[in-house]
């Protein structure tokens, strides 16, 4: 895709979003139900995915695990975001893969000491790029990826997340 191309694919839903700001909030949703064993069923929108306990926790490594899929879902957004943001501005990407890692202390999600924090102690994102762009060229590409990716941004500014239970 060229930048013209994506310029006038976004274009109208720009004019749209700014006439009708309402119209750009839109909820995305996802369910779950439980599976056999420890294990989670979750529709992907293209396929079935079955989660479960990972490895470090007593898991047989054979279920997704949520915190893969968190990291995944981070590596995925940061792509589509960063070949967005690529064609946008003018830079041929030849080739770009993106690698994500996080740390994780499992003694906390195992309550085995309440010094050790359940979650993600650190995130790594790292773009392996093939272009031909300069270095003020990549600064403005990784900043605006930085700027655009939905993942990055809501585990950069965390929100408010509310928990219910019904019977």
């Amino acid at each position: 895709m060229k930048a013209e191309e994506i310029r006038a694919l976004q274009a109208p839903l720009k004019q749209q979003y700014r006439e009708q700001p309402e119209s750009a909030l839109i909820t995305l949703k996802a369910q779950s139900r439980i599976g056999e064993g420890i294990t989670c069923k979750i529709e992907t929108g293209k396929a079935m995915v079955e989660a479960g306990l990972h490895p470090a926790t007593g898991g047989d490594g054979l279920s997704a695990c949520s915190g893969d899929m968190l990291l995944e879902a981070l590596a995925a957004c940061a792509g589509v975001t960063l070949n967005a943001v690529a064609t946008a501005i003018g830079i041929e990407l030849r080739d770009a893969s993106v690698y994500v890692e996080g740390d994780l202390d499992f003694r906390g999600t195992l309550g085995v000491t309440k010094e050790a924090d359940v979650g993600f102690k650190q995130i790594r994102l790292n773009f392996e790029l093939d272009c031909d762009a300069d270095e003020e060229q990549l600064a403005s590409l990784l900043k605006l990826t930085e700027r655009y990716c939905v993942v990055y941004q809501t585990l950069t500014h965390v929100p408010a997340i509310t928990m219910t239970l019904n019977r």
